[in-house]
Parts: C-alpha cells; sequence; structure tokens
C-alpha cells in the first residue's frame, strides 16, 4: 500500500481512509475511472502538531484548511494556508507543510492520481496565487468532502469509487470554473472581472462599446482588451455578444416573440444583423433554433 498518509495519531472524530493497492490497479485502468480516481482521503480536525516532508511525491495532493492556519514549503518557496483556503501539491514537487502551534488547521485532505489529473491539477494552479487557491466556496466544499467521506462505508465495493471519481472530478472542474482568475495590474491592482461582468449583464439590452467597458476598470481600451482575454480567453466584445446570444436563445425558447422582437429586446435595431450574429455564435439561425425545441 503506498504511503501517502503523514502518520498523525488519528482522535476519534478524524478520518483516514487510504484507497488499497489491489483497487488503485483497477482504478487506473478502468474506463470509468482511469481518468481521475481517489488515492486516499481523510480529516483532521485540530490537528496539533501535524507534519509532514516528502522529498518525492508520485501523486496529486490537495489540502482543504476549514479551521485555523498553518505554512507549507514547497520548490524553495513557502506559502501560509488559512481558514477557507486550498493549498495545491502536484506530482513531483518536493515539499513539507505543518500546522500553526497557536491556531492548528483543521484539514480535510486527498490524493488523486488518473490520465487527466495533472491537467486538473494545472488549470487549479492557473487561478492560484503560487501553491495557495483563495475561494469562497467553503460551504460547498465541505459538502463536497463530507460526500467523499462517506465512502468509506461502502468497502471496497467498485461501484463506490466509480461514484467518487466522478465527484472528484466535479469537484475539482467546479472549483476551476468558480475561482476567479485574478491578473495583477502595473498598478498593483487586480482587474475586477466580476465588476466588468455586472456591467455586460446591466446593459445587456443595449450596446455597450469597447471604451465604456475599459473605461469601468480605469485602463485604456487597448491594454484592457489585451488583459482580459489572457484571462478569459475571449475579447470583451466576444464575450459580450455571448451573453446576448445565450439571452436570445433563452427569449426563443420560452416565448413565441418574433425574431425581430428579440433582437429590439437586445439592443439590435436590425433583425437581419441580429441574425447573422446568432448563427455565427450558435451555428444555425435564430429561426432554426426554435424550430429545434419542439423536437
Amino acid at each position: 500500500m503506498r504511503d501517502i498518509s503523514s502518520g498523525w495519531p488519528l482522535p476519534d472524530e478524524g478520518i483516514r481512509f487510504i484507497t488499497p493497492d489491489f483497487l488503485v490497479r483497477k482504478l487506473a485502468t478502468h474506463p470509468l475511472t482511469q481518468n481521475c480516481y481517489p488515492l486516499g482521503f481523510g480529516y483532521y480536525p485540530n490537528a496539533q502538531n501535524h507534519q509532514m516532508e516528502r522529498l518525492q511525491h508520485d501523486d496529486n495532493l490537495l489540502l482543504f484548511c476549514t479551521q485555523g492556519e498553518g505554512e507549507a514549503r514547497i520548490a524553495h518557496q513557502n506559502f501560509r494556508l488559512l481558514t477557507g483556503e486550498l493549498l495545491l501539491l502536484p506530482r513531483g514537487k518536493a515539499h513539507s507543510y505543518q500546522a500553526s502551534r497557536q491556531q492548528p488547521w483543521t484539514l480535510y485532505w486527498l490524493h488523486f492520481d488518473g490520465l487527466t489529473s495533472d491537467l486538473m491539477m494545472d488549470r487549479l494552479l492557473q487561478l492560484a496565487e503560487g501553491a495557495v487557491l483563495k475561494t469562497d466556496l467553503q460551504a460547498k466544499l465541505l459538502g463536497d468532502f463530507g460526500s467523499l467521506m462517506n465512502l468509506r462505508d461502502g468497502g471496497y465495493q467498485l461501484d463506490n469509487f466509480i461514484h467518487a471519481s466522478h465527484h472528484i472530478a466535479q469537484m475539482l472542474s467546479f472549483i476551476a470554473l468558480i475561482s476567479r482568475p485574478r491578473l495583477k495590474l502595473k498598478s498593483g491592482r487586480y482587474l475586477d472581472l466580476d465588476r466588468i461582468h455586472s456591467l455586460m449583464q446591466e446593459k445587456l439590452h443595449q450596446q455597450l462599446d469597447l471604451d465604456t467597458i475599459a473605461a469601468s476598470v480605469s485602463l485604456s481600451k487597448y491594454h484592457f482588451s489585451k488583459k482580459y482575454k489572457e484571462l478569459t480567453g475571449y475579447s470583451p466584445i466576444q464575450h459580450f455578444i455571448h451573453l446576448k446570444m445565450q439571452s436570445a436563445c433563452y427569449q426563443l425558447d420560452i416565448s413565441d416573440k418574433s425574431v425581430q422582437e428579440v433582437a429590439a429586446e437586445l439592443g439590435y435595431d436590425d433583425a437581419y444583423y441580429f441574425s447573422r450574429l446568432f448563427s455565427k455564435v450558435l451555428g444555425i439561425s435564430p429561426s432554426q433554433y426554435r424550430a429545434h425545441k419542439h423536437r
């Protein structure tokens, strides 16, 4: 069996579950689990004197601090982990970590592996500050980790681990979805995507140009457009158009409004121009889209 546990003395309310080697081999080759599966997980409450050092690390590890704090050292860099934060420890990185003596952390932890596990970890690292990911998902993650802990009640049945594997993939992808990427500007400020997207939603039924969006975050339109695309993969105007087309789909689904009326509601006086934009984004015309809902 893999030595993936710190060996911290487990109290009655703590949890430590290690996937046995025979099951790891099965999970690594099963088509429903081979992409991402658990090697071990646990819950360490008020983990006084908890510490670990690994000179070799051949899987991916996620630590979620729910109370207290601690610190970690990864590749000669020091990190502090606070309540509500995630520590990301990717495969191949020697590391050490320990709970604070004054305020020892309470941790959930998860070792995972699989064909896409490195890609999942890389995605989270892109959103993190170093190895620490700040998130507002504490309540959601508590529920997700709680569900994972329940796996130990089912023994080593494969069906339980198929479910757990998909649960982990969903949990990691949701963290990546909700954790906003942050880009630091030369001024020291961060580009506020929430503010930008709120403005887009506010102006959804009107027109909105690049100058106005850039001005809302006090940047030139050229600098803003470049930084926005670095974070999202789209230009600001592309994203705004996508939001409009999503709203158009909703209106075509729930109402009998004509294409011209839907276009007008979204700030397009020219229904033909609106239809061309819709087709470019969706791949079909508004009338074709509406016809599909009846199939």
